[in-house]
């Protein structure tokens, strides 16, 4: 299983639910096991630039370089890429189910 865990920071926090929404399109796109979009909490003392998380899970990287693939992912870009400071991304391969 493949998770990909995306963090993204708001250039104005006031565009934070845009920015959710754009990315929450990535949802539309089939070839994730699980997938969702969620604000930081915050709970961190030391690192709080967070503002977004990106977390889904795929059964192999070709279903996660088809998602990257897909026009939906093209679209969702172009619509939070003008409001984003920070992007970081993180594939991990997991051997838990």
């Amino acid at each position: 299983m493949i998770r990909h865990i995306v963090f993204f920071s708001a250039q104005d926090r006031a565009d934070i639910p845009k920015i959710k929404e754009g990315l929450s399109q990535l949802g539309k796109i089939p070839h994730s096991q699980f997938f969702e979009v969620q604000e930081n909490t915050r709970v961190d003392q030391i690192a709080n630039e967070i503002d977004v998380v990106v977390y889904a899970e795929f059964a192999t990287e070709t279903d996660l370089a088809a998602y990257k693939a897909h026009p939906i992912y093209a679209q969702s870009t172009a619509t939070v890429r003008p409001m984003r400071e920070i992007r970081m991304s993180a594939d991990i391969v997991s051997s838990k189910a």
